[in-house]
């Protein structure tokens, strides 16, 4: 693993509860009980999941969230401390969460059942872009955006560069204004749905050359089938390695992870490609998505 020590990630997002259900031979339905085989009670969240893939690669990550202090928090404190994150930035407030989230996973593909929690904005926000470590602002998901319509402006003001990733949002992803909120954000990380959604074409190449007008970069998660990246003056597309999957919670945000962490270093288009599809493709070979990480551990 490389360490990088001068070029640190802020990881920007809401912390989430996330309780994932495995092992079910249906998905719920209405005025039914099903019952699931296996189940675990993780944090989870685009920024945290993120944070602590970068960390375990050995870029130093810290986590830019709010994060509660009532007894659910409370339970989840001791696993955060135990992914190596920089939690100096967590802004601690009574009412902030987590939220809470419901994960229901068959056959290695997942649904998600949440309640938003709260407002997005840590009181820590500028404190942290101050940090003299920081290279990189990663926004984990379009809606604390939407909320905090001044973080890549602040961001690029401080002379960091910036991440995107949608992370699915019923409610956002349909939002006019989405490619202006956007706009200066140097990475876009979107999944296959969310491209197809966001520009209206169906075919991967066509969605990522529409996308690669608003981004410099955009690196699209395929899942089984891979991924594809426009960047430097071309677009590449790479397959996934055959791996057993267990769950697909969080391994979009292990990819980012891994294309962060590869870009920081300078890396080359193909190897950043490469690095992001392998650290997705090692997440889903645990359950949760930072699951992957107590092996590496």
């Amino acid at each position: 693993m490389t360490s990088s020590t001068s070029r640190a990630v802020l990881s920007l997002g809401r912390i989430y509860c996330d309780l994932v259900f495995r092992g079910l031979d249906s998905m719920p339905v209405l005025g039914r009980e099903l019952f699931a085989r296996d189940f675990a009670m993780t944090p989870g969240g685009g920024a945290l999941i993120t944070a602590a893939h970068l960390a375990a690669l050995g870029r130093p990550s810290a986590v830019l969230a709010r994060f509660g202090t009532d007894p659910l928090s409370a339970a989840l404190s001791g696993e955060l401390e135990d992914l190596g994150l920089d939690l100096r930035f967590l802004d601690r407030a009574d009412a902030a969460g987590p939220q809470l989230t419901v994960v229901m996973v068959k056959d290695g593909d997942r649904a998600f059942l949440s309640r938003r929690a709260g407002h997005a904005r840590p009181s820590s926000f500028e404190t942290a872009l101050a940090w003299p470590e920081a290279a990189h602002l990663h926004i984990a998901e379009y809606a604390t955006l939407h909320e905090m319509t001044d973080a890549i402006s602040a961001a690029k003001a401080r002379g960091l560069s910036v991440s995107l990733d949608p992370s699915w949002d019923d409610e956002l992803i349909g939002d006019p204004m989405f490619f202006e909120r956007s706009t200066g954000a140097d990475i876009f990380l979107p999944n296959l749905e969310e491209a197809r959604a966001l520009t209206g074409q169906d075919d991967p190449a066509a969605a990522i050359a529409r996308l690669h007008r608003h981004f410099p970069i955009v690196a699209l998660k395929s899942g089984e089938q891979g991924g594809l990246l426009a960047m430097d003056g071309e677009v590449i597309s790479m397959p996934t390695p055959r791996v057993d999957v267990i769950d697909t919670t969080g391994a979009g945000d292990a990819f980012n992870a891994g294309f962060l962490h590869a870009w920081l270093d300078g890396a080359d288009a193909r190897a950043c490609l490469a690095a992001a599809i392998a650290a997705g493709s090692r997440s889903v070979q645990a359950p949760g998505g930072t699951g992957s990480l107590r092996a590496i551990a």
